[in-house]
């Protein structure tokens, strides 16, 4: 399995790298290409050794959910194999070949300015929290609760979306209304709150628990 720290060779102009990801600009000014790459982050630091096939694993699995909840929301993809098209004739083959697998042609679209998570067990940082305040990004909690324990409903819990070098922050709804407006608020959460049931259940039904998630939505451009 080929190792990919990051991508080269590609004839779009690129438009980031990110902690994983690898993003250019198709001509047409209206799509991307995203390469996700074999690159790992902790605490927003990218670590000099890549897991070889980690950017394929990821792609397939991003791939996989996209398809499974298109009945819920549309996703940005446009094609999952864009390598295999005309458009990517006089690439070199050894360029197309690290590049099979884990390259996706998107919709280009505006990101909105917050990350909509939702929690559906009291763990991690939620749980740090509760044990404080009896609550989870400000929204109370029955007592008596222990760490792991599924929530009596999931809980939609947005933070900012921070710029390179910065952390998110949690917010509360309504500071999320502030920033994106009442109507789209509103829409993250429910389509948040029902892609993270969709999900968990599916996921469940074949022995495996999300405990939480996070999705970031946008809007076509």
């Amino acid at each position: 399995m080929q190792t990919l720290f990051q991508s080269e060779g590609i004839k779009y102009p690129l438009v980031r790298r990110g902690k994983v990801r690898d993003v250019y600009r198709v001509e047409d000014k209206r799509h991307l290409i995203i390469v996700a790459c074999d690159r790992i982050s902790a605490f927003d630091h990218v670590l000099p050794t890549p897991v070889p096939g980690k950017g394929e694993i990821l792609t397939r699995m991003s791939n996989f959910w996209f398809d499974q909840t298109t009945h819920i929301v549309p996703n940005h993809l446009v094609d999952i194999d864009p390598v295999n098209s005309s458009d990517w004739h006089g690439h070199a083959e050894r360029v197309c070949e690290a590049l099979r697998g884990r390259t996706v042609l998107v919709k280009k679209a505006e990101p909105l300015p917050i990350e909509a998570i939702v929690r559906g067990y009291l763990v991690g940082s939620g749980w740090k929290e509760y044990c404080h305040t009896g609550s989870v990004c400000g929204i109370s909690l029955t007592s008596g609760l222990a760490e792991a324990d599924k929530l009596p409903e999931p809980l939609f819990t947005p933070s900012t979306k921070a710029g390179p070098g910065r952390h998110d922050e949690n917010i509360s709804l309504s500071k999320a209304v502030d920033l994106v407006g009442k109507e789209i608020a509103q829409k993250v959460k429910d389509l948040s709150l029902r892609l993270y049931t969709f999900a968990a259940e599916f996921a469940e039904s074949r022995g495996i628990i999300i405990a939480d998630t996070k999705f970031e939505l946008g809007v076509t451009v």
